[in-house]
């Protein structure tokens, strides 16, 4: 399988959690998938940053996690109910609202790691990352929305599909297809992927095992591992074999990274 360019270079790689918001930033206000944690996570050195994607009730593509606003601003109402203009005066304090259009136009060296969250969105995910193919992962934890945002893209005239990783369900195949050595279905199952992104743990079952690596990395497929915000557990999984952290805290994820690339020298 032909390495996408989204993963090139060769791994570790940093994928900055919905930006990077260090405690000043918190303490400030400052609130995560903002703009300002976009340009806090690409002035600490991030190259790859994951968020999420909802559909404003004006059609407008945004990055946000949360399906309300209740968590990030005490507001009751969906994202789905509030236009754009609306969502800029909440988040005017609290380091700016950013759409996906912008973050591909402001951070054009940057690479967005783009979650699904609403089905609504997919269509328009697709359109707007389909001429920055190459710097793009689409994931959704649903399959249907994820492949509904890679068709958007070809649509709208991608030179190449955007990179991806495979939705809950395909996860949970792929897990059962390898308790069962069913060696030719895990290859399918990862056939149509460039990474696989996934916790640690998931309840009391280890989906990061020696195995999962060896067949992810036979199929060409890298492992990101989310999310995961201690040190020493970033060391072990780098030092297990996982090709990607996403993290909370990428400054400090870099360092590590960086040092241990300086180490081996």
């Amino acid at each position: 399988m032909t390495r996408h360019p989204y993963l090139s270079p060769d791994a570790p790689r940093v994928l900055a959690h919905r930006g990077l918001v260090t405690p000043d930033a918190a303490a400030l206000g400052i609130a995560e998938n903002s703009f300002a944690a976009v340009a806090e996570a690409h002035a600490a050195g991030a190259v790859y940053v994951e968020s999420d994607c909802h559909l404003t009730a004006d059609g407008v593509v945004v990055l946000f996690h949360d399906d309300d606003l209740q968590r990030v601003a005490g507001d009751p109402r969906a994202i789905a109910d509030v236009r754009v203009h609306e969502l800029e005066e909440l988040m005017a304090d609290r380091g700016g609202l950013i759409t996906l259009a912008q973050a591909l136009e402001a951070f054009p060296d940057v690479r967005f790691n783009l979650d699904v969250k609403a089905a609504a969105a997919a269509e328009g995910v697709g359109r707007l990352v389909a001429p920055h193919a190459e710097r793009v992962l689409v994931t959704s934890f649903s399959d249907e929305r994820r492949l509904e945002a890679l068709r958007a893209a070809a649509t709208a005239g991608a030179a190449r599909r955007p990179a991806t990783s495979p939705g809950s369900a395909t996860v949970a195949r792929l897990v059962a297809a390898r308790a069962l050595h069913q060696t030719r279905r895990v290859r399918a199952l990862l056939a149509d992927v460039d990474a696989l992104q996934i916790p640690e743990k998931q309840g009391p079952l280890r989906l990061v095992t020696p195995g999962l690596l060896r067949d992810a990395h036979a199929a060409g497929v890298e492992v990101h591992v989310w999310t995961v915000n201690d040190e020493s557990d970033m060391a072990q999984l780098l030092d297990a074999g996982v090709d990607g952290l996403v993290t909370d805290r990428a400054d400090a994820a870099l360092a590590l990274v960086n040092e241990r690339g300086t180490a081996t020298v």
